[in-house]
């Protein structure tokens, strides 16, 4: 292994380190409880008891009473069932679609697959200049035979935050509309009434959770057609052996991070803005993220330097952050968001995202953007 100068981990839009209580809770769930939950013997039947109570949890740390958990194995299958799965339920109530053109590409890419093979028509909602949905352009978008509106929390780039509380009230003006909200980057980072919203997901592993794990929380009225057939599980929507490890770490990691929300978002927005005020400071940088969006992620643009040149360079020193989305990043070599709320080519291709964690420190930061400015000055 190479030995690093530094260990600074500001990439956790991508990923968070789990919590320890979760991996203890974990390696205590994989030695004690172990049975099928679906068997019907006296193991199996407590492991069922267990995934019941990890629902329970999640509704009791969301304050909900008046909605249903189904376990999938990340937000973007969860994001799959909501889509595809309500649009397929509820078609005979209409064919329209409406999202946003800034959503994550597990939201994009269902909305694309319904309108190209299935015959649903959809309106692609174009983002202000701050990355942001407003409530008169839903308005006017819905039509009356729209079903669905989906529109993320927190974009997963720019940390861009739409006013999901007035869109809900916007689309709950017509009764056979409903409201998805990609929650994976604002759950337990961001303060939301989740009771106004009628569909939401979760990823584990964005929460300092396991990997391979998620939810879709949705008001108990829905119903879906479901994508995976086979045994009945998840309520007969996610058909295959329920993990109570996924379910009971998840639970854990919503609690814990719910529970800390106040007091991590005052520490990360300190970082937050000492980076942005010494980001200000340097030439030949363009700052994406709007001012008042999420504290989590900060993304900017290099205007004479390869943004993959940095990142590789500061990867060597220790210190790791991205470049575009990591869900696209191998395939992408530009960001859409950036593009949508710049319109400009240059600081859509060279774009750097920072998104930071409870754990880190100011001292991290300074020693971040001391590495940048010397990386910035020494490339060629």
């Amino acid at each position: 292994m190479i030995n690093k100068k530094y260990d600074i981990y500001l990439d956790n839009a991508a990923t968070t380190k789990p919590y320890p209580e979760v991996v203890a809770l974990n390696d205590e769930i994989n030695k004690k409880y172990f049975a099928n939950p679906s068997s019907t013997h006296h193991l199996g039947l407590e492991s069922s008891d267990l995934l019941n109570k990890a629902r329970e949890a999640i509704l009791k740390t969301l304050k909900l009473n008046k909605h249903k958990v189904v376990f999938t194995s990340s937000s973007t299958e969860a994001l799959n069932l909501a889509i595809k799965g309500y649009a397929f339920k509820y078609q005979n109530r209409g064919k329209h679609l409406i999202t946003s053109n800034i959503e994550h590409p597990a939201v994009l890419e269902c909305f694309y697959q319904l309108r190209d093979y299935f015959g649903f028509k959809l309106t692609i909602l174009e983002v202000d200049e701050n990355g942001v949905i407003s409530k008169e352009k839903v308005e006017n978008a819905i039509k009356d035979d729209t079903i669905l509106v989906s529109i993320m929390a927190v974009n997963n780039e720019i940390g861009s935050i739409n006013p999901i509380k007035e869109i809900a009230e916007v689309v709950h003006k017509h009764p056979k509309c409903n409201l998805l909200v990609d929650t994976t980057q604002g759950i337990g980072k961001e303060n939301f009434d989740y009771n106004n919203i009628d569909m939401f997901v979760i990823s584990s592993h964005k929460i300092h959770g396991l990997k391979g794990s998620g939810a879709l929380i949705y008001k108990s009225t829905l119903s879906f057609l479901p994508l995976i057939s086979g045994g009945g599980q998840e309520d007969n929507l996610r058909s295959g052996t329920s993990s109570i490890n996924n379910a009971l770490t998840l639970a854990k990691a919503l609690n814990l991070s719910i529970s800390s929300l106040n007091n991590n978002h005052a520490h990360v927005k300190e970082l937050y803005n000492h980076l942005y005020k010494e980001l200000s400071k340097l030439d030949n940088i363009h700052i994406n993220s709007p001012k008042e969006g999420s504290s989590y992620i900060l993304n900017f643009s290099l205007l004479n330097k390869k943004a993959a040149v940095i990142v590789e360079g500061l990867s060597e020193l220790g210190i790791y952050i991205s470049s575009v989305s990591a869900c696209h990043s191998k395939y992408e070599k530009s960001s859409y968001v950036v593009k949508a709320i710049t319109n400009n080519d240059v600081y859509a291709s060279n774009t750097l995202r920072v998104s930071f964690s409870n754990e880190n420190t100011l001292e991290e930061i300074d020693i971040f953007i001391k590495e940048l400015k010397a990386l910035m000055e020494n490339l060629k």
